[in-house]
C-alpha cells in the first residue's frame, strides 16, 4: 500500500511542469531527440546531491540556516535567468539548425544537472517527502530512502525523456515556420524568467 502511493505521488510530481520539464521540453523542440534525452539525463543526475543531502541531514540544514538557502537560491535563480537571455537571443530557423548540428551533449547534461542541483527547493521536497513511505519499523531506513530515491530518478529520467521525444516530434512543424519558431523560443525564455523570478520571491 505504502509502494503504490509513493509511486502514484511521485509520479504526479514528476509529470508537473517545472524547471526540468522546460528544459527538456525546449531541448527537444530546438535541438533534436538525442539532445532532449542527454538533457532528461542531467536533470535526472541532478537529483542525486539533494537525495543524498536529504538522507545526510544536510537538507535541515538548509531548511534551518537562512542564509545557506538564500545563497543557494539567488545562484539557482541567476541561472536560470542566464538560460532565458540565451534563448531569448536564439532567434531564426537557421540557428535552430546550426544548433542540431553542433549539439554539444554533455552540455546539455551539464545545464540540466545545474537546473536541479541549484535549486534548494529540491533537497527541502526529499526530506519532506521521502520519510513518509518509510515504515517505522524498517531495519535500514537509509537503505529504504536510497531505494525510494532510485525509483523516484527512474521515473523523472522516463517521464523527461518522453517529454523530450513528443516535443522533438512537432518541432517539424516549428521548423517550418521562423515566426511561430521565435515565438516559441521566446516563450520558453519568458517562462525560464517567470520560473527564476518566482524562485527569487519564495519564502521557503
Amino acid at each position: 500500500m505504502i509502494i503504490t502511493e509513493f509511486l502514484i505521488t511521485s509520479l504526479i510530481v514528476v509529470l508537473l511542469p517545472g524547471t526540468g520539464v522546460i528544459y527538456t521540453i525546449s531541448t527537444g523542440l530546438f535541438q533534436g531527440a538525442r539532445a532532449s534525452i542527454f538533457a532528461a539525463i542531467g536533470c535526472t543526475a541532478g537529483i542525486i546531491p539533494a537525495l543524498i543531502a536529504c538522507i545526510l541531514g544536510l537538507a535541515a540544514i538548509i531548511h534551518t540556516s537562512a542564509i545557506v538557502f538564500q545563497i543557494i537560491k539567488f545562484i539557482g535563480v541567476a541561472y536560470l535567468l542566464y538560460l532565458a537571455w540565451g534563448m531569448w537571443k536564439e532567434t531564426g530557423a537557421l540557428a535552430l539548425e546550426d544548433n542540431k548540428s553542433k549539439t554539444d551533449l554533455l552540455g546539455i547534461s551539464v545545464k540540466g544537472f545545474l537546473i536541479n542541483i541549484l535549486n534548494p527547493k529540491l533537497s527541502l521536497f526529499f526530506l519532506a517527502f521521502l520519510p513518509q513511505f518509510v515504515p517505522v519499523q524498517a531495519d535500514a531506513p537509509v537503505i529504504n530512502m536510497l531505494a525510494l530515491g532510485g525509483v523516484f530518478m527512474v521515473m523523472t529520467l522516463i517521464v523527461f525523456i518522453l517529454y523530450g521525444l513528443l516535443a522533438n516530434s512537432v518541432s517539424v512543424y516549428i521548423v517550418s515556420s521562423p515566426n511561430l519558431m521565435k515565438y516559441v523560443q521566446r516563450t520558453f525564455a519568458a517562462t525560464f524568467a517567470i520560473l527564476g523570478a518566482k524562485l527569487a520571491l519564495s519564502e521557503r
